[in-house]
């Protein structure tokens, strides 16, 4: 599980396309400090397992689907990549939850100054997921924990402060450009739970009060 709280700014250094999906190798410098093969490493908010790593550098396979529902698939060598590690049982949940399991790409749709290092984003969000986003709700960009301060039809707004600018990868992103989006995990239990209840036929309001409702 992560926090969508960005820990550094990798680089790539090649991809490597296979038979099924692709291999990425990743500069991630002080990352790896403490890193051992089989470690998941979010990549972009996408995670990701190390099976390799040396001088400062990892390797991680994508699979068919990874390549597909993310914009992993778009990096090329020199791409500045946002980096987090697992959050450690009993730390602090500093962003929200986020599993690493990207729900989709939607399109960067413009990025406006402020002023004073703020930063306006708006992103076209494909229909499937609008329905699990709601104003002041929680929403992953890049694996960026940011809270929604619009929602107006398929375009979702955020505002970006003067650290988040500098720590991540959203100054070298264009208009028209993907990035990955995970929605809060929460709606979609809640979409699944309430999916399955089931109302009584022949329920009045006389019923719902004999029931103490």
């Amino acid at each position: 599980m992560f926090t969508g709280i960005i820990e550094a700014l990798g680089e790539i250094r090649a991809v490597e396309s296979r038979q099924a999906g692709a291999r990425l190798r990743v500069k991630a410098g002080h990352l790896l400090e403490d890193a051992k093969i089989g470690d998941s490493i979010a990549v972009n908010g996408c995670c990701l397992t190390a099976v390799e790593i040396s001088n400062g550098e990892f390797a991680a396979d994508l699979a068919p689907e990874t390549v597909r529902r993310t914009n992993l698939g778009d990096l090329k060598p020199g791409s500045k990549v946002n980096l987090e590690r697992p959050v450690k049982a009993g730390g602090r949940l500093d962003g929200h939850i986020v599993q690493g399991h990207v729900d989709g790409t939607g399109e960067l749709a413009a990025m406006t100054m402020l002023g004073d290092g703020n930063w306006w984003l708006e992103v076209r969000v494909p229909v499937e997921l609008q329905h699990y986003l709601v104003f002041k709700g929680s929403i992953a960009i890049d694996g960026i924990s940011l809270t929604i301060a619009s929602m107006a039809g398929p375009l979702l707004a955020v505002t970006i402060i003067p650290h988040t600018y500098q720590a991540t990868n959203l100054a070298t992103h264009r208009p028209g450009e993907r990035v990955n989006l995970e929605c809060d995990i929460l709606a979609k239990y809640v979409e699944k739970m309430l999916g399955r209840i089931e109302v009584p036929s022949g329920l009045t309001a006389q019923k719902l009060n004999d029931l103490g409702y």
